[in-house]
């Protein structure tokens, strides 16, 4: 019996969320990374307490569906897995660009990049790999993937970028030893200069912090 594993390129189609209107009062322009069994439909309603007027966010869909806790009721998403990782993510990475091609943002307004969970391996891969000029870059209960260095991230000082690390004091998938390893790799690959934020709660969102960056 011989197995072989071949490749194939195609054309693949993939839809994403917009909130508000993006018009020459709109100051800061948010693209918002779900973590895994999310829908950005419904993740994007964490920003909708933003100015309408003065911010206008994005919301990208992660491509891989399923339904979860096998009820065939509910649908979550997720962005990757540990299977073929390096083709998988150059996809996502080459979606996310024509996301924010298509919406063509104007050099006057803020950048801000928002992961969350699994959303900040997609939000630091993206930027570090594409050297994404943002204002500020908020990496929120998640881990930062291990080959990225911290010359992956020179680039970042050069334009003062704001990097903000979000976790909270019972986050579920946070234990001490983790913590102490996630804090030193951050100090590592920023510098010094990322901001660390600890909140009273566990792996969630909440909005009142999202609300702080205006």
């Amino acid at each position: 019996m011989h197995i072989q594993e071949k490749q194939v390129s195609y054309t693949a189609t993939n839809t994403y969320i917009t909130l508000n209107t993006l018009t020459d009062k709109t100051k800061k322009v948010w693209i918002v990374l779900h973590g895994i069994g999310y829908l950005s439909k419904y993740f994007i309603r964490y920003f909708d307490e933003l100015s309408t007027d003065e911010n206008y966010i994005i919301a990208p869909q992660a491509p891989s569906k399923y339904y979860l806790k096998n009820q065939y009721k509910y649908v979550g998403a997720s962005w990757l897995t540990k299977e073929n990782t390096v083709t998988e993510t150059n996809n996502v990475l080459a979606y996310l660009d024509t996301v924010l091609d298509a919406e063509n943002i104007p050099n006057s307004c803020e950048l801000l990049i928002f992961g969350f969970s699994q959303g900040v391996s997609i939000a630091t891969r993206w930027v570090a790999s594409q050297q994404l000029k943002c204002n500020k870059l908020i990496l929120y209960a998640g881990g930062i993937p291990k080959e990225l260095s911290p010359k992956d991230f020179d680039f970042l000082n050069d334009q003062q970028t704001e990097v903000t690390v979000i976790v909270g004091d019972k986050d579920q998938y946070l234990t001490q030893e983790v913590l102490k390893y996630e804090t030193q790799r951050i100090e590592e690959l920023f510098q010094g200069k990322a901001k660390q934020q600890i909140f009273e709660g566990a792996h969630e969102i909440k909005k009142e912090i999202i609300n702080s960056f205006v």
